[in-house]
């Protein structure tokens, strides 16, 4: 028994010290992992913004293509419905058209 009570907290301080190296060597290999992950993300980053400008012009032309196609078709639908929707009456047809009401009287509450 006495043998187990010196020999167990030796394995147990032998096993403690392999996972904190363990561990160190990890954290070590995540830094370096990192460090090239950043530099990864900042080339792309340049690249990225090298292109800015294309995607620029690329914007602004689609902008006014949108535009024109927009004027050609207000254009087309503004001919259909000349062509469909009927002429507005001129003032006179307008005038001859109009209803006359007429408001007769009413009773007052009370008398007969």
């Amino acid at each position: 028994m006495e043998f187990l009570l010196e020999f167990l907290p030796i394995v147990v301080y032998i096993l403690l010290i392999i996972i904190l190296l363990i561990g160190i060597i990890l954290a070590i290999k995540f830094i370096i992992t990192l460090d090239k992950v950043e530099r990864t993300v900042d080339n792309v980053n340049e690249k990225v913004h090298a292109l800015d400008n294309l995607f620029h012009i690329i914007d602004t032309t689609t902008d006014k293509i949108v535009l024109v196609t927009d004027k050609v078709v207000e254009a087309i639908i503004g001919m259909i419905k000349s062509l469909v929707v009927p002429k507005k009456k001129s003032k006179k047809e307008e005038d001859d058209s109009v209803v006359v009401e007429v408001k007769t009287p009413k009773k007052k509450k009370g008398s007969k």
